[in-house]
């Protein structure tokens, strides 16, 4: 039970600092090759594997949930992200307000770090004419 209780305070730890290393690690040109990795990850578990197991499949979400549920922690929501915010505020927030907050972000971020990748690879140059 203590080696559970562990593997869910470090999946809490590995998953918020993923989250964070999404929405922050394209600011800097020596994390840019791991973030885009990282955003082709999480697009192959919200699309490809969203086709089996529903649009967003999270892998990761679903090992963890798995630990809370042998920790009994029950009425766990279908995101991570929701179950952060909730803890955090102690609010109940509204669980597809906060799936189109995080597609709204992960689009974002997929565009931000696509063009970084062909502005690097292919040494183009953007402009202002260019959008």
């Amino acid at each position: 039970m203590l080696w559970l209780q562990f593997l869910d305070v470090f999946l809490t730890i590995i998953h918020g600092s993923l989250i964070l290393f999404f929405i922050l690690g394209w600011i800097s040109k020596k994390t840019r090759k791991v973030h885009f990795i990282l955003v082709c990850i999480i697009a192959i578990s919200w699309f490809v594997l969203g086709l089996f197991y529903g649009f967003g499949y999270c892998f990761l979400t679903d090992i963890h949930w798995r630990v809370k549920m042998s920790l009994q922690e029950e009425n766990l929501p279908i995101s991570f992200i929701k179950y952060i915010f909730d803890k955090m505020t102690g609010y109940d927030f509204n669980e597809l307000l906060i799936d189109y907050i995080t597609l709204a972000v992960f689009i974002c971020i997929l565009m931000i770090s696509i063009l970084l990748y062909i502005k690097e690879k292919f040494n183009v140059r953007f402009d202002k004419k260019t959008f």
